[in-house]
Protein backbone atom coordinates (compact mmCIF):
# COMPACT_ATOMS: atom_id res chain seq x y z
CA UNK A 1 0.00 0.00 0.00
CA UNK A 2 1.66 3.43 -0.71
CA UNK A 3 1.29 6.09 1.29
CA UNK A 4 -1.86 7.65 -0.55
CA UNK A 5 -3.66 4.56 0.13
CA UNK A 6 -2.38 4.66 3.67
CA UNK A 7 -3.79 7.98 4.13
CA UNK A 8 -7.07 7.30 2.36
CA UNK A 9 -7.92 4.51 4.95
CA UNK A 10 -7.15 6.27 7.53
CA UNK A 11 -9.08 8.48 6.90
CA UNK A 12 -12.07 6.39 6.38
CA UNK A 13 -11.19 4.49 9.82
CA UNK A 14 -11.83 7.51 11.56
CA UNK A 15 -15.15 8.28 9.73
CA UNK A 16 -16.11 5.33 10.99
CA UNK A 17 -15.08 5.63 14.47
CA UNK A 18 -16.48 9.52 14.28
CA UNK A 19 -19.80 8.47 13.44
CA UNK A 20 -20.15 5.44 16.01
CA UNK A 21 -19.64 7.73 18.40
CA UNK A 22 -21.55 10.60 16.89
CA UNK A 23 -24.74 8.60 14.54
CA UNK A 24 -25.25 5.77 16.59
CA UNK A 25 -26.38 7.11 20.03
CA UNK A 26 -28.83 9.69 17.90
CA UNK A 27 -30.58 6.77 16.47
CA UNK A 28 -31.09 4.37 20.07
CA UNK A 29 -31.86 1.84 18.20
CA UNK A 30 -33.02 -1.73 20.01
CA UNK A 31 -30.29 -3.46 17.20
CA UNK A 32 -27.74 -0.60 16.31
CA UNK A 33 -25.38 -0.62 13.79
CA UNK A 34 -21.88 -0.98 14.97
CA UNK A 35 -19.25 1.67 13.10
CA UNK A 36 -16.41 0.61 15.04
CA UNK A 37 -16.83 -3.35 13.71
CA UNK A 38 -17.16 -1.77 10.39
CA UNK A 39 -13.70 0.21 10.58
CA UNK A 40 -12.18 -2.87 12.46
CA UNK A 41 -12.86 -4.92 9.72
CA UNK A 42 -12.10 -2.32 6.16
CA UNK A 43 -8.55 -1.88 8.42
CA UNK A 44 -8.08 -5.58 8.80
CA UNK A 45 -8.34 -6.67 5.42
CA UNK A 46 -5.39 -3.88 4.36
CA UNK A 47 -3.00 -4.99 6.93
CA UNK A 48 -1.38 -8.52 8.29
CA UNK A 49 -3.25 -10.35 10.90
CA UNK A 50 -1.05 -9.96 13.78
CA UNK A 51 -1.20 -5.65 13.12
CA UNK A 52 -5.12 -5.96 12.40
CA UNK A 53 -5.19 -7.75 16.25
CA UNK A 54 -3.71 -5.20 17.75
CA UNK A 55 -5.93 -2.39 15.90
CA UNK A 56 -8.89 -4.79 17.20
CA UNK A 57 -7.37 -4.31 20.70
CA UNK A 58 -6.68 -0.99 20.75
CA UNK A 59 -10.44 -0.29 19.51
CA UNK A 60 -12.26 -2.28 21.53
CA UNK A 61 -10.30 -1.25 24.94
CA UNK A 62 -10.93 2.34 24.10
CA UNK A 63 -14.42 1.50 23.36
CA UNK A 64 -14.56 -0.44 26.52
CA UNK A 65 -13.08 2.22 28.31
CA UNK A 66 -16.74 4.27 28.13
CA UNK A 67 -18.45 0.86 30.08
CA UNK A 68 -16.15 -0.35 33.26
CA UNK A 69 -18.32 -3.21 33.90
CA UNK A 70 -17.00 -4.73 31.05
CA UNK A 71 -13.65 -3.87 30.34
CA UNK A 72 -11.36 -6.42 28.36
CA UNK A 73 -14.48 -8.02 26.83
CA UNK A 74 -14.83 -5.63 23.79
CA UNK A 75 -10.89 -5.53 23.34
CA UNK A 76 -10.76 -9.70 23.21
CA UNK A 77 -13.86 -9.67 20.69
CA UNK A 78 -11.97 -7.01 18.82
CA UNK A 79 -8.97 -9.01 19.22
CA UNK A 80 -10.28 -12.07 17.59
CA UNK A 81 -12.52 -10.38 14.78
CA UNK A 82 -9.44 -8.20 13.30
CA UNK A 83 -7.19 -11.66 13.36
CA UNK A 84 -10.01 -13.65 11.40
CA UNK A 85 -10.84 -11.22 9.62
CA UNK A 86 -7.40 -10.25 8.36
CA UNK A 87 -6.12 -13.84 8.09
CA UNK A 88 -9.85 -14.39 6.02
CA UNK A 89 -9.16 -11.41 3.52
CA UNK A 90 -8.14 -13.34 0.68
CA UNK A 91 -11.91 -15.42 0.69
CA UNK A 92 -14.20 -12.65 1.39
CA UNK A 93 -12.85 -9.12 0.22
CA UNK A 94 -13.38 -8.91 -3.21
CA UNK A 95 -15.55 -6.25 -5.27
CA UNK A 96 -18.48 -7.95 -4.70
CA UNK A 97 -21.24 -6.04 -2.66
CA UNK A 98 -22.82 -9.15 -1.55
CA UNK A 99 -19.79 -10.48 -0.23
CA UNK A 100 -18.93 -7.60 1.92
CA UNK A 101 -22.21 -7.66 3.33
CA UNK A 102 -21.67 -11.32 4.23
CA UNK A 103 -18.49 -10.17 5.66
CA UNK A 104 -20.09 -7.51 7.85
CA UNK A 105 -22.57 -9.73 9.06
CA UNK A 106 -20.43 -12.11 10.03
CA UNK A 107 -17.41 -10.10 11.63
CA UNK A 108 -20.43 -8.65 13.86
CA UNK A 109 -21.70 -11.30 14.98
CA UNK A 110 -19.03 -13.11 15.85
CA UNK A 111 -18.04 -9.62 17.66
CA UNK A 112 -21.21 -9.84 19.24
CA UNK A 113 -21.06 -13.40 20.33
CA UNK A 114 -17.90 -13.06 22.28
CA UNK A 115 -18.39 -9.78 24.01
CA UNK A 116 -21.38 -11.50 25.21
CA UNK A 117 -20.56 -14.33 26.64
CA UNK A 118 -16.85 -12.58 27.83
CA UNK A 119 -19.06 -9.54 29.74
CA UNK A 120 -21.05 -12.42 31.52
CA UNK A 121 -23.78 -9.81 32.42
CA UNK A 122 -26.63 -11.82 30.67
CA UNK A 123 -27.46 -15.35 31.46
CA UNK A 124 -30.24 -18.17 30.48
CA UNK A 125 -33.20 -17.48 28.49
CA UNK A 126 -31.75 -13.69 27.89
CA UNK A 127 -28.58 -14.20 26.72
CA UNK A 128 -30.40 -16.85 24.03
CA UNK A 129 -32.33 -14.26 23.05
CA UNK A 130 -29.18 -11.84 22.63
CA UNK A 131 -27.15 -13.96 20.52
CA UNK A 132 -30.46 -15.69 18.45
CA UNK A 133 -32.62 -12.70 17.84
CA UNK A 134 -30.99 -9.09 18.38
CA UNK A 135 -27.12 -10.05 17.67
CA UNK A 136 -28.12 -11.14 13.86
CA UNK A 137 -30.45 -7.91 13.66
CA UNK A 138 -27.67 -6.02 14.59
CA UNK A 139 -25.50 -7.73 12.23
CA UNK A 140 -27.98 -7.24 9.29
CA UNK A 141 -28.13 -3.39 10.06
CA UNK A 142 -24.45 -3.36 10.53
CA UNK A 143 -23.97 -4.90 6.91
CA UNK A 144 -26.45 -2.93 5.35
CA UNK A 145 -25.09 0.28 6.44
CA UNK A 146 -21.44 -0.93 5.36
CA UNK A 147 -22.03 -1.72 2.45
CA UNK A 148 -24.02 1.42 1.89
CA UNK A 149 -21.26 3.55 3.19
CA UNK A 150 -18.83 0.91 0.98
CA UNK A 151 -20.81 2.41 -1.92
CA UNK A 152 -20.77 6.02 -0.72
CA UNK A 153 -16.97 5.97 0.23
CA UNK A 154 -15.70 3.60 -2.56
CA UNK A 155 -14.11 6.60 -4.39
CA UNK A 156 -11.73 6.97 -0.78
CA UNK A 157 -11.48 3.36 -0.31
CA UNK A 158 -10.44 2.20 -3.97
CA UNK A 159 -7.23 1.82 -4.65
CA UNK A 160 -5.51 4.41 -6.79
CA UNK A 161 -3.18 2.15 -9.72
CA UNK A 162 0.72 2.97 -8.85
Amino acid sequence: MNVGGAIRALISFLIFVVLHYTLRPLLGWRAPMDFLVLALLLASVRVRPATAAVIGFVLGLVSDSLAPDALGAGAIAMTVVGFGASYLKAVFFADNLVLNAFFFFLGKWVFDILYFIGEQRVHGVELVQQLLLWSPLSAAVTAAVGVLLLFIMRPLLEPTPA
